[in-house]
């Protein structure tokens, strides 16, 4: 069934397909309305984005980030036409998971601790914040007991801050050799979280600097390594990011609006 008022020729995500969701309250209908509102707006300025630097605009997804939104705000993101989900913490998405349709992508885009890899490859199809080898042999014996190959991002910590998770760059290909060397697991790409910046344009290096460094990381062909996704840019800067190569932005206050606490 195709959501006809949110079908737009430039974006791939306004349609959805085999969800059918029932009318609620007025409450629920401005929520998803407002969802969906915000939905084709930042569509359409990725879409300008992209296309100002040639890029497909298909070629960006948005990942909703809904750390702390409830099951109907979620449920309004999926019905505009996101399909990826975001979350930071593995107890909480295990319990949205669970009430919500099974068609999206869910992403763990938190800190992920090596005793938490055994539930995060249970309810994650994507664990978008690897950063070290002891977890990689964690994740990769999960995927051995499931006979799957678990698919992650490497995140890097771009701005070298210590206040925050994620690999140094100079520590990025030894952690990829050793990956190279287990078979049940699979990397993607590269995940940032560049130093906050009032004006977004000042994080345009960091995003830069991450594009490069995917390049000069594919460039060692490395087993089991497939760099294909850069996922970099939030409701602040994800514009900057989209013109510097981003092919995934993690948008959670522009899409749902100011974080309910």
């Amino acid at each position: 069934m195709t959501n006809s008022l949110l079908t737009a020729p430039f974006h791939p995500y306004f349609v959805r397909a085999g969800v059918i969701y029932k009318g609620g309250c007025d409450k629920h209908f401005h929520l998803m309305a407002d969802v969906a509102a915000n939905y084709r707006e930042i569509a359409e300025q990725i879409r300008r984005a992209a296309v100002s630097k040639g890029r497909d605009p298909r070629d960006v997804k948005i990942l909703a980030a809904a750390k702390a939104q409830d099951i109907k705000s979620i449920e309004a993101a999926i019905m505009a036409g996101v399909l990826l989900i975001g979350e930071n913490y593995v107890q909480e998405a295990s319990l949205k998971r669970k009430s919500l349709p099974d068609n999206v992508e869910w992403h763990m885009i938190g800190h992920l601790q090596r005793n938490k890899a055994k539930a995060a490859v249970e309810i994650f199809d994507v664990i978008e914040s690897l950063d070290n080898a002891e977890l990689a042999r964690e994740l990769d014996k999960e995927g051995r007991k499931r006979d799957v190959r678990v698919r992650a991002l490497i995140e890097i910590n771009i701005g070298g801050e210590e206040t925050k998770s994620g690999i140094g760059k100079p520590k990025v290909a030894e952690l990829l050799r050793t990956i190279g060397e287990l078979d049940h697991l699979s990397i993607e790409g590269l995940m940032t979280v560049p130093p906050f910046r009032e004006d977004s344009e000042e994080t345009r290096p960091y995003f830069r600097d991450l594009r490069r460094l995917r390049d000069e990381l594919h460039s060692l062909k490395l087993p089991n390594v497939d760099l294909r996704e850069l996922s970099m840019g939030m409701t602040h800067d994800y514009l900057v990011a989209v013109e510097e190569g981003a092919t995934i932005v993690r948008i959670g206050t522009a899409l749902f609006g100011p974080r309910r606490t």
